[in-house]
């Protein structure tokens, strides 16, 4: 698969992000993955998700919702978040946001996992 053309400055942004992030284009095909991804979907192929289809990845139900937010994401270029749903078990809140071109066509998608446990760390914790 040729390499995903991501922006060196957004790269370092998804990248550094300690949540998995999996970017899929408007085929479902899974585009581009952070480290976090990797780490997280190891066990389900990891890097190897890359070229793929997401729907493969899901259970049948969840592709029905996914293709639902998509019809949503098309419907309006304001539809952008859509909330998928609360994780007890990790305490997150999970979306699914619409990535769009500078024109504000529709060019895909991810899911954003927003932990929502309070930063155990002291502020500037390092710096000493």
């Amino acid at each position: 698969m040729p390499e995903f053309d991501l922006n060196p400055y957004f790269k370092a942004i998804v990248d550094v992000e300690p949540s998995a992030i999996v970017i899929c284009d408007l085929d479902h095909i899974i585009r581009y993955m952070n480290p976090a991804a990797y780490r997280r979907y190891k066990n389900r192929g990891g890097d190897h998700l890359l070229g793929s289809n997401v729907f493969d990845c899901h259970k049948p139900e969840s592709n029905v919702m996914i293709g639902k937010v998509m019809n949503w994401f098309k419907a309006s270029p304001d539809n952008d978040v859509m909330y998928l749903y609360y994780s007890e078990k990790e305490n997150k809140d999970v979306y699914m946001i619409a990535l769009r071109d500078d024109e504000r066509n529709l060019i895909g998608y991810y899911e954003k996992h927003h932990y929502l446990a309070r930063e155990t760390k002291k502020p500037y914790e390092g710096l000493e």
